[in-house]
């Protein structure tokens, strides 16, 4: 399989408010490359958000903002490229919404969510959250809420489900975004 596992977080619920941003590039079932940054959201935090992730206004004082973010890894957003997330519904409206808040092109990607495929080959776990899913097939998540450690656990669980259940029952589930 080759995808890029995307995670962002944010700093309060406006889709605009992308505080960091990780990816994962996978590459004939080999992780090939990692991405990480923070971003300077153009908007406050929220202490829910702030309580969840620990990313702080001073954390991202000095970090590039979501433009200069776009410009590095706006070439693994391809047409016909996988791109996964855990809660891609969530992961994906984030990036709409950072892109349309700064004017900038939509585009167009093959998009996967593993919330979605654990829940239909994992029917009998008791959630489908990312740590639950990572525990349950023996995942590695060091640090849940942290955008490259949860992008890398959501490579790893599709992976996992690649390689038990083949990648046939996986393409019914992908979306054209």
């Amino acid at each position: 399989m080759n995808f890029i596992a995307f995670d962002f977080e944010t700093a309060n619920f406006q889709k605009h408010s992308a505080c960091s941003v990780a990816l994962i590039m996978v590459q004939d079932d080999q992780i090939v490359g990692r991405y990480y940054s923070l971003i300077q959201p153009e908007t406050d935090f929220h202490w829910r958000n702030i309580q969840i992730h620990g990313i702080h206004p001073e954390d991202v004082a000095n970090a590039p903002k979501f433009p200069a973010v776009w410009q590095e890894i706006q070439g693994y957003f391809q047409e016909n490229r996988l791109i996964v997330a855990h809660n891609a519904a969530f992961d994906c409206a984030v990036l709409k919404g950072c892109l349309e808040y700064y004017g900038i092109e939509q585009p167009h990607y093959l998009s996967l969510c593993t919330v979605r495929t654990s829940k239909k080959l994992f029917p009998e776990f008791e959630n489908h959250k990312l740590n639950t899913v990572s525990d349950k097939l023996g995942i590695k998540l060091d640090n849940h809420h942290n955008a490259l450690d949860d992008s890398l656990a959501c490579a790893n669980i599709l992976l996992y489900q690649a390689n038990r259940f083949g990648v046939d029952p996986l393409k019914k589930l992908v979306k054209y975004m």
